[in-house]
């Protein structure tokens, strides 16, 4: 498996994981890489840097840093969101853990309580199996899929 970073003709920058570049190139040429923001078909390879693993025997200290550390609170510029869409899930996630409870693989039952009164009514999030959201759903708990896996917390 190979990860490309594609642009779209309108320059939306995304990637995707193909078996092989010749993969790539007949999933293109069908027409079937489209841009998740524009749907657009007209995909090009990006510049990016290759992923290169260090050899096994290869010391496990890292190399000095030349760069200048980045102040609290900044993006480095790989990691700063690349699309107005994607700079609105960052300040969704951000809403939401910082107004509700994780309550990790505890949700369907901490959520079932809280609808059915036997829990404080507050706001939770938390990750539930397919099995568990649809029996949620099916009794009228509201619950709503999140676009993002949640941070785990572990303390």
């Amino acid at each position: 498996m190979i990860k490309f970073t594609l642009k779209c003709s309108e320059d939306h920058r995304f990637e995707s994981w193909f078996k092989s570049s010749d993969a790539f190139d007949a999933l293109k040429s069908a027409k079937m890489v489209s841009c998740p923001t524009c749907g657009g078909t007209d995909i090009e390879k990006a510049i990016m840097a290759p992923m290169v693993r260090p050899a096994r025997n290869a010391a496990s200290k890292p190399p000095e840093s030349t760069q200048t550390p980045q102040p609290a609170g900044e993006m480095h510029a790989l990691t700063a969101p690349q699309s107005p869409a994607e700079e609105a899930l960052i300040e969704l996630k951000n809403k939401i853990q910082e107004h509700s409870e994780y309550v990790g693989d505890d949700f369907a039952a901490q959520a079932r309580a809280i609808h059915d009164g036997d829990a404080p009514e507050r706001s939770i999030y938390g990750e539930a199996n397919g099995e568990e959201a649809k029996k949620l759903i099916e009794d009228g708990v509201p619950v709503a899929p999140l676009p993002f896996m949640p941070t785990r917390k572990t303390n």
